[in-house]
């Protein structure tokens, strides 16, 4: 069984494991290596200074600035967060937000109309149903019928949730917005600003898993990013992605799940059911043109599975890999498929 600590901020389903090289670079740049935490886990950075005039200090100053920003607008941690008072209130009135809240849930209702619905952050009242939310208190069962069905009943983004500008509104008094599933990618984006505001363009910055990477690594090469095999107990990489000028973000269901009865039950929530899905995908890997689309995405295609997903990555051409547990070896071994273009970009 796996439990939730409760203080996570931007706790999420997948974690990729870095494969760097830090060699010395030619020309006597400076490798810089920078981490902390955030978002209840850990950031870290890493970029290479070429001409040897960045200040370390400073750089991280402004990295933590940004990211106490991202909380303070998206943290369902936070009770005095932007969406947090956006989801305590009972309005159906128009409510003025930041523009990047905006933004993360702009992009959101357009990846819930291109997934079939299937990625949605007004689940938030049925993922607390199944415990996994920012109320979790460790202990996990199944929710009864009723409390599943009320949860579900305020849940909905196609007509619960409305974007205007700068403004945010819920049809339904009881709608909330729970952000985990693309609010780590967009911190990931606004520490990759940062960075760059330094003058560094060849980085690799990561919260938690989530990644984005600019220009070539310290050998002057692609970034190798391993993606790690769906199993908790192994932690070994499955599979080696290089990687350039993309955000990344893997899906998991194998760390955060609960057991009762003998039944698995995941936090990845089917938004037709309100259930755990029950599928063999265990994991999908999605490269993007920046990390908020690739955890979103990653998120969506895990709930999809392989074959739904492998669909629509192929239609809109973006590049995914997929993992699923192998029905011929009894789940102790997987098998994997990838879209077109993610194939294209590792060839």
């Amino acid at each position: 069984m796996v439990t939730v600590p409760t203080n996570i901020t931007f706790s999420r389903r997948s974690f990729i494991l870095m494969s760097l090289t830090l060699a010395a670079c030619k020309g006597g740049a400076d490798v810089l290596e920078l981490s902390g935490s955030t978002m209840g886990t850990s950031y870290s950075v890493t970029a290479i200074d070429h001409d040897r005039n960045v200040d370390k200090a400073a750089l991280k100053q402004a990295l933590e600035k940004s990211l106490a920003q991202v909380n303070a607008q998206m943290s369902n941690w936070d009770a005095s967060s932007e969406v947090s008072r956006f989801n305590a209130s009972r309005s159906t009135d128009p409510m003025r937000v930041s523009r990047e809240l905006a933004k993360v849930v702009s992009a959101s209702r357009e990846i819930n109309s291109a997934s079939d619905g299937q990625f949605d952050i007004t689940l938030g009242p049925v993922i607390e149903a199944w415990g996994f939310g920012a109320k979790n208190s460790g202990s996990h069962v199944e929710p009864d019928s009723a409390a599943l069905a009320a949860a579900y009943e305020v849940a909905g983004q196609t007509d619960g949730l409305h974007v205007d500008g700068n403004y945010l509104r819920k049809s339904n008094p009881g709608t909330q917005i729970y952000l985990p599933s693309i609010g780590k990618g967009h911190g990931v984006d606004q520490m990759a600003e940062v960075v760059k505001g330094f003058g560094l363009s060849d980085f690799m910055v990561e919260i938690g898993g989530d990644v984005y990477v600019s220009g070539k690594n310290a050998d002057g090469m692609k970034w190798q990013i391993g993606i790690e095999a769906p199993d908790a107990l192994t932690k070994t990489a499955y599979q080696v992605a290089s990687v350039s000028n993309l955000g990344m973000a893997t899906s998991g269901d194998y760390r955060n799940y609960f057991e009762q009865d003998g039944v698995r039950y995941s936090h990845i929530i089917d938004a037709h059911t309100g259930r755990p899905i029950t599928h063999r995908t265990a994991s999908v890997t999605v490269l993007a043109e920046n990390t908020m689309l690739a955890d979103a995405w990653a998120t969506a295609m895990l709930v999809l599975g392989t074959k739904r997903g492998l669909e629509i990555a192929n239609e809109r051409d973006l590049a995914v890999l997929f993992i699923d547990r192998s029905a011929e070896t009894g789940n102790k071994g997987f098998v994997s498929a990838t879209s077109d273009r993610f194939a294209q970009l590792q060839a």
